[in-house]
């Protein structure tokens, strides 16, 4: 949901979640960015996605621990960086994850099946916390 001008799926967004709390205080937050978060941001990212890869491809599942504990780190990096995000909301962003060819290509990229693995984590993730 968080945007910067310039992005190409600034208008999408602002479309579909423009009348959300999330939607508003991400673009509270993201122009406070500096060059220097913007960069841990994609650090930060970076950093899930490949130790979710590993977690995946070394034969663990995604209702495991470690899977489970990246899951946890994700939302709280969306948490810290962009908007408030509760165990639900991170399951909605897990359907989007496979829903939408876009963010399916992007993980399953990375290492076929991270899509379906990620959200799985996400939503195992989320009963753990109940």
């Amino acid at each position: 949901m968080a945007g910067a001008e310039g992005n190409p799926y600034e208008k999408e967004a602002r479309e579909r979640w423009g009348d959300t709390d999330a939607y508003r205080e991400s673009r509270r937050r993201a122009p406070k960015h500096t060059d220097a978060d913007r960069a841990t941001i994609a650090g930060e990212v970076e950093d899930i996605e490949a130790r979710m890869a590993a977690v995946m491809t070394s034969g663990g599942e995604p209702g495991g621990v470690s899977a489970m504990d990246l899951a946890e780190e994700a939302r709280l990096h969306i948490d810290r960086w962009f908007y408030p995000c509760s165990h639900a909301m991170h399951a909605g962003l897990a359907e989007m994850y496979t829903a939408d060819p876009r963010f399916r290509a992007h993980y399953d990229e990375r290492a076929e099946g991270l899509a379906d693995f990620f959200a799985e984590a996400i939503r195992s993730n989320q009963a753990r916390h109940g």
